[in-house]
């Protein structure tokens, strides 16, 4: 799982763990003084995620070392000392609390997202989906706003957006990591409405029925990516001058690396249940021309 974007200043990037992520690390379009505030959010949600997927842990360790961090969380937005573990997690977050005033119910909100992905493997419908996206991609956008200072509802429904459209795009770009693991995040009302079945999902059968259900859940993604089109704009105008416009510019870079993606996608004939879509040098270039126009 990748926190979202995961995010109202999300990109993919690859970071030094080799992970891809929803939001930058310190981009060197951020502000400089923002730049600690991003790193120590990073590494917060990056921590957490690891502690859900990675490794041989069994779900009951997974769910009661993610406690144990809730409660290095609560105890750092307190001002009480944190526990060791985790010392340099929580030793970069709490003077970035103190500072920006974060709203640590986002922070828990990311805490509750990976909790569900050690025990969720299965989405009935887009609605249930996006509940978990609402968790685990858009606190990050909400928090890089509340950073920003930008506060209004119609930025925040617009980050939303382009989180979760990112949050989509990563799972369904992901299928042949995912499935394997025995995580299908395709909602099971589409396979329904596109004759597919479970079995054909698990041995990632490439049919026109599946390739047809990757395509309308692709659609629906560039779709909901699209509804978040006005956020650059406001993102500038809110924050003025040279921030504004790199901050600005960053997240039309953000949205359109989301779109190559599906681009590239649709270059696979959307047979992502066997293969993953792979951004070049010239892919960058395009997302920064497209960006800059």
């Amino acid at each position: 799982m990748n926190p979202g974007p995961q995010t109202g200043a999300a990109a993919t990037l690859q970071a030094p763990s080799q992970h891809y992520e929803n939001f930058p690390v310190a981009s060197l379009l951020c502000p400089p003084r923002l730049r600690p505030a991003v790193a120590a959010i990073y590494w917060f949600a990056r921590t957490a995620d690891d502690i859900a997927d990675e490794g041989d842990a069994l779900p009951d360790q997974r769910l009661q070392d993610l406690t144990a961090y809730r409660t290095d969380l609560d105890a750092t937005a307190a001002g009480r000392p944190a526990s060791a573990r985790w010392a340099r997690v929580f030793g970069a977050l709490q003077p970035v609390l103190q500072q920006f005033q974060l709203p640590v119910p986002l922070l828990a909100d990311l805490l509750s997202a990976f909790e569900q992905d050690v025990l969720k493997q299965r989405y009935a419908s887009e609605a249930e989906l996006l509940d978990y996206c609402s968790r685990s991609a858009n606190p990050v956008g909400r928090l890089l706003l509340h950073l920003y200072g930008i506060k209004d509802a119609a930025s925040m429904q617009q980050s939303d957006a382009i989180c979760s459209a990112l949050q989509l795009i990563n799972f369904w770009q992901d299928l042949s990591v995912d499935i394997p693991r025995g995580r299908i995040y395709l909602p099971q009302e589409r396979w329904a409405a596109h004759g597919v079945d479970e079995g054909q999902l698990l041995r990632q059968e490439v049919l026109a029925s599946t390739t047809n259900l990757i395509a309308a859940c692709a659609r629906a993604a560039r779709a909901r990516m699209l509804k978040g089109a006005q956020l650059p704009a406001t993102v500038a105008a809110q924050l003025g001058g040279f921030d504004g416009w790199r901050a600005g510019f960053e997240l039309r870079c953000v949205m359109q690396g989301g779109l190559r993606i599906l681009d590239k996608m649709a270059a696979l004939d959307f047979r992502t249940l066997k293969q993953r879509p792979t951004l070049h040098t010239w892919d960058a270039v395009v997302v920064l021309w497209k960006a800059l126009l």
